[in-house]
């Protein structure tokens, strides 16, 4: 359905004649011209991997390159109207985030899917054969997780080749995500300092090896284009040696402290109390079930240990979420990030995404009026209480409105709660430790 109304719009836009699409393609032809080309063969291939096509196009042969061009030149210019609107409606959201003092985190991936247009653009920049055949792929060996490891097949780079264009594949692709976001998160960050290679005809993990990444060389360049501070964060997670970590301190990235990982033993480095300044405090992330799911599944020592820690015996199971974005926000990390499905304290239900399977990530939505006026004055709080307010009222008439608004949330037995009584009960409960529920009823409806 979608894909018809998306080619009806195309069809009705008349887009050759409009000059900001031709701005848009001139500007971005550097990626744009293959991206459009490889959708559109891809298509007339009826959806094959680009490895399985007629040789002369998988190859790039400039004689195919010609044709496919000429003869798909609607398809091709389909596609690029597509990423135009898509252009043009993200940057109006974007604007309109950071007007209300709101930035926004992208996720790159240290890899490119095979089938995807930047392998087939640029195959000398991977390990690929004379016919465009990887020889090696990614993944990680056996861990605690998983005994065969995770064979993932995306394609690995010829980091020498890399290295010999100064990088230049890399920069613009990170120049890129800079103009989409407002910080970049680098997923599998430890692939840069050295990567797990597999064979290629390898069935899992097994048979990998040990290669040596970019490390120094690779950010120092970055510094050189972006400045001493490009606005990155490194995504440690995984087997981090000493190695990824000194080369993720001596650029001064921020790493990530995940409190779901916090209470395998009783010192953990992601521990509120031992992670450093100078990093990012998740309850959990998009790879991991919902706080409250995986709360119901840790071992009884491990869940034992977290009611002492957060000191919360008495807390009902289905407002648990809240202890540890309590946590998070009260950590010394820089920047603290919860979920929304924690927010909403959603079970396995509001998972996002299951690493290495197909089919049904992402799918995950929240519905209108799930976020409550509640859950939002809630998070407010505990986000101003610990000074992480990016964009507090300014004006005495703009706290009134919002103290208002907080007592209107808030009903007792007995009609409504005074705003200043409810902050002072839970600022001695912090101040105590002794963090109980907090018994929020909906409005009554009229």
């Amino acid at each position: 359905m979608y894909s018809r109304m998306l080619r009806l719009a195309y069809s009705r836009s008349d887009i050759g004649h409009n000059a900001e699409f031709a701005a848009f393609c001139e500007q971005n032809k550097w990626w744009l011209d293959d991206f459009a080309l490889f959708m559109a063969v891809k298509d007339r291939f009826e959806g094959k991997p680009w490895i399985e096509w007629a040789e002369d196009i998988r190859l790039r042969w400039q004689n195919a390159m010609d044709y496919y061009r000429r003869e798909l030149y609607f398809e091709v210019e389909y596609y690029k109207y597509l990423q135009f609107k898509f252009d043009q409606q993200w940057r109006a959201l974007k604007a309109y985030a950071n007007e209300k003092g709101i930035r926004i985190i992208g996720d790159i991936p240290i890899y490119v899917a095979l089938d995807s247009a930047d392998a087939w653009a640029n195959p000398q920049m991977f390990q690929l054969d004379e016919d465009n055949i990887p020889t090696a792929v990614a993944g990680v060996p056996p861990d605690g997780f998983s005994p065969t490891g995770q064979l993932w097949g995306n394609p690995l780079y010829r980091w020498e080749k890399h290295r010999e264009t100064g990088y230049q594949w890399w920069i613009t692709r990170l120049w890129y995500c800079f103009e989409l976001y407002d910080v970049v998160r680098i997923d599998h960050f430890r692939g840069l300092e050295s990567y797990w290679e597999i064979p290629a005809d390898s069935e899992t993990a097994l048979n990998g090896k040990w290669g040596d990444g970019p490390k120094d060389d690779f950010f120092e360049t970055l510094i050189q284009s972006f400045g001493e501070e490009p606005p990155i964060i490194a995504e440690d997670l995984g087997i981090i040696t000493d190695e990824v970590r000194a080369l993720r301190d001596k650029f001064g990235l921020p790493g990530m402290k995940i409190l779901q990982f916090a209470f395998e033993d009783d010192d953990s480095n992601y521990l509120p109390y031992n992670q450093p300044y100078n990093c990012v405090c998740y309850t959990g992330t998009h790879d991991n079930d919902t706080t409250k799911a995986w709360y119901y599944g840790m071992n009884d020592w491990a869940r034992e240990y977290s009611k002492a820690y957060l000191n919360n015996y008495d807390r009902p199971w289905e407002d648990i979420p809240w202890d540890f974005i309590w946590a998070a926000e009260a950590s010394v990390a820089d920047l603290a990030v919860i979920p929304m499905w924690d927010l909403l304290c959603c079970g396995s239900e509001g998972r996002m995404n299951h690493p290495s399977t197909l089919g049904e990530n992402w799918k995950w939505r929240m519905l209108p009026g799930e976020f409550r006026e509640d859950i939002i004055g809630r998070l407010r709080w505990l986000t101003d209480t610990f000074q992480r307010m990016l964009v507090p009222p300014k004006t005495e008439e703009e706290q009134e409105e919002n103290k208002v608004s907080l007592r209107s949330r808030y009903k007792g037995d007995e009609g409504q709660v005074a705003l200043d009584d409810f902050i002072a009960d839970i600022t001695e409960e912090i101040r105590t430790k002794e963090i109980r529920k907090i018994e929020v009823e909906e409005p009554e409806k009229k």
